[in-house]
């Protein structure tokens, strides 16, 4: 590509933020922005989406145009966007609740005097009167450059962050017509995806869809047993050391499982929404700030977190939808180093996520639903399958590829049993019970009755007198317990609303026990395999992320980097940053093995641009010399 647009935004890549080159879409989606056009922008969770906004405002504002206003849903978002941009000389500012009325004047003061290039706000704040009435200025003075509506997805009902006051931005267009819009998103499938161009008015707009695929992250998926055991063994054996996220359905499940961490020898700390707001924000800020620390969070944590060095994302319970678990895991990695993403689930996550999706209490509409079901069911597929996860994952986001070789699956491709006959003999037992008995049972029960255990409530019904006693005493519960979580996936049982612990058949139970519908598992251990994560292929001495950066180190590189780690640290506290602000952990990898000797070989490292080269620059080259 070779336009002015794309000279102009090129230089400011590499001199403002020290990258070489564009990455995918980039180039096309900035000169598209910079020459005055709408466009959807779908990428990946570092994939480099805040650029594709950042580098047009500045292109834009030396063309003259003016102010280029972000819509963020969150502070701690727009705070670390603002901190990194003022980190590389970029102006930009926020206004959010927590400023005076005095510090939010002083902003907007800023702004209209053109000293600012980016100024970051809530939905709330961008559609409210005295805001519109802002922007109505600037317009009529033609310095308005450019709207980023950041978290696009939030817009539609079938997001899974789904923020009514987006709905309203759409005013953006009707006032301000001759502003070009960018609306960028992470996370969209494709009935997204035509809801945000509708809700926004995007019709016209250009749609850019990068690959969904981020290589360096490792999915895993177990079977519960015991999922906390499961999760602390997964942490001491790949991640010692590492930050991470752990999310829990439950504030009460949060609470528990970081105080259990913690009497673990794990450094974790809770996050969820009931906490004290102060409580919230400090825990934040150390998360961000220090290293090796583990949140265990709701999922009211993590959108808009920039820390790149999350070595793993972990779920104890099951997220609503592949968008949902999408959007955690690709917390993990934003540095392109190795991470993984690591889920337990069991029948209760099946079951609870079915009851809340058909709780009768739900004012949702039935089409509304269906729509959240085949998402649940998206997710479960790629829970269950016993072919590359990453397949099925980027499937769902209509992107073709081939097994990956980092996933659980594909790395140790699982063995598989023809469970159709057992399937039948499962739904068998259940209609026999309900005919025998009017009512429904829990699983366990009727494991027991396959089985031919005759326990107390097996004699007090009399189901041992039953044609399907025993006829499954050949498996084991673990195996029966997974065939019952594939068959309430698929349907053919479905789980009482009034009471999760009792199943009945399904609207899919009919093509199972006629024998048309085929059902292979993977062979389900009695005792379960240790909560093992990452599993990639790695030597002896590599077997965690950590390890897997340094592995191509000297001892005098790895002198270096621990050198430049703890400078970055200091400096980072002595400005109240956290520290990859400064330099992310690549950017100081590279200089360790680089070893520039001027600030000329230091300027051709990628992350250094001339604002942090003026700054850091001479301290650098001391460290490494």
């Amino acid at each position: 590509m070779s336009s002015p647009a794309f000279s102009q935004a090129l230089h400011v890549l590499q001199q403002v933020f020290g990258y070489p080159a564009f990455r995918g879409l980039q180039a096309e989606i900035i000169a598209n922005a910079i020459d005055g056009h709408d466009a959807l922008v779908l990428m990946p969770t570092g994939g480099g989406k805040s650029l594709c906004y950042q580098i047009p405002a500045i292109v834009r504002q030396q063309q003259g145009r003016g102010l280029t206003v972000v819509v963020s849903p969150l502070i701690a978002l727009m705070h670390d966007q603002v901190r990194a941009l003022q980190q590389v000389g970029v102006a930009a500012q926020c206004l959010h609740s927590a400023l005076d009325f005095a510090q939010a004047q002083s902003v907007l003061a800023q702004a209209r005097s053109g000293q600012l290039t980016l100024l970051y706000a809530a939905p709330e704040r961008v559609t409210s009167a005295p805001f519109q009435d802002f922007l109505a200025a600037l317009y009529q003075r033609g310095q308005l450059a450019l709207f980023a509506i950041d978290e696009a997805h939030c817009v539609s009902q079938w997001g899974h962050d789904f923020r009514p006051e987006y709905r309203q931005l759409a005013l953006l267009h009707e006032r301000f017509p001759q502003v070009p819009r960018l609306a960028l998103t992470a996370t969209a499938d494709a009935v997204t995806r035509e809801d945000i161009i509708e809700r926004l008015q995007l019709q016209q707009a250009q749609c850019y869809v990068s690959s969904f695929d981020r290589p360096n992250i490792c999915y895993h998926v177990v079977e519960k047993s015991d999922a906390r055991r499961q999760l602390l063994r997964f942490i001491e054996d790949e991640h010692e050391g590492d930050a991470g996220i752990v999310y829990c359905q439950s504030r009460k499940k949060v609470e528990e499982t970081a105080e259990w961490l913690v009497q673990n020898g794990i450094d974790a700390l809770p996050y969820h929404a009931g906490l004290p707001a102060d409580e919230r924000q400090r825990h934040q800020d150390r998360f961000l700030r220090e290293e090796g620390l583990v949140m265990t969070a709701t999922i009211a944590f993590g959108m808009g977190i920039d820390k790149p060095d999350v070595r793993f994302v972990a779920h104890l319970d099951m997220p609503k939808n592949i968008e949902g678990y999408y959007q955690e895991t690709g917390r993990a990695g934003r540095d392109g180093l190795p991470a993984d993403a690591w889920m337990a689930y069991g029948l209760a996550d099946v079951v609870n996520q079915r009851r809340m999706i058909d709780d009768p209490q739900s004012p949702a509409s039935e089409a509304h639903r269906q729509v959240m079901r085949a998402k649940l069911d998206a997710l479960l597929a790629m829970a269950e399958t016993t072919e590359c996860r990453r397949v099925h994952l980027l499937a769902y986001f209509g992107e073709h590829s081939e097994p990956c070789g980092n996933c659980d699956n594909c790395l140790f491709p699982p063995e598989t049993w023809d469970a159709t006959e057992a399937a039948r003999k499962l739904l068998s037992c259940i209609w026999r019970v309900q005919q025998k008995s009017g009512i429904a049972f829990g699983a366990g029960h009727l494991i027991d009755i396959l089985r031919g255990k005759p326990t107390p409530k097996v004699e007090q019904h009399g189901h041992a007198q039953l044609s399907t006693f025993g006829i499954g005493a050949d498996l084991g519960e673990r195996q029966w317990s997974t065939l019952i979580r594939q068959l309430v996936a698929r349907d053919a049982i479905v789980a009482d609303a009034a009471s999760f612990n009792t199943l009945r058949l399904g609207p899919a139970a009919k093509a199972v026990l006629a024998g048309t519908q085929p059902i292979r598992l993977r062979v389900a251990s009695e005792k379960p395999a240790r909560g093992n994560g990452s599993l990639r292929r790695a030597t002896p001495s590599t077997s965690s992320a950590r390890d897997a950066q340094l592995v191509q180190l000297d001892a005098a590189a790895r002198q270096r980097l621990q050198s430049l780690k703890a400078w970055r640290a200091e400096v980072a506290r002595e400005h109240g940053m956290p520290a990859y602000v400064i330099f992310h952990d690549a950017t100081l990898l590279a200089i360790a093995t680089a070893q520039p000797g001027t600030l000329d070989d230091l300027r051709g490292i990628s992350g250094v641009g001339e604002k942090k080269l003026q700054a850091y620059g001479e301290e650098v080259l001391r460290l490494c010399r």
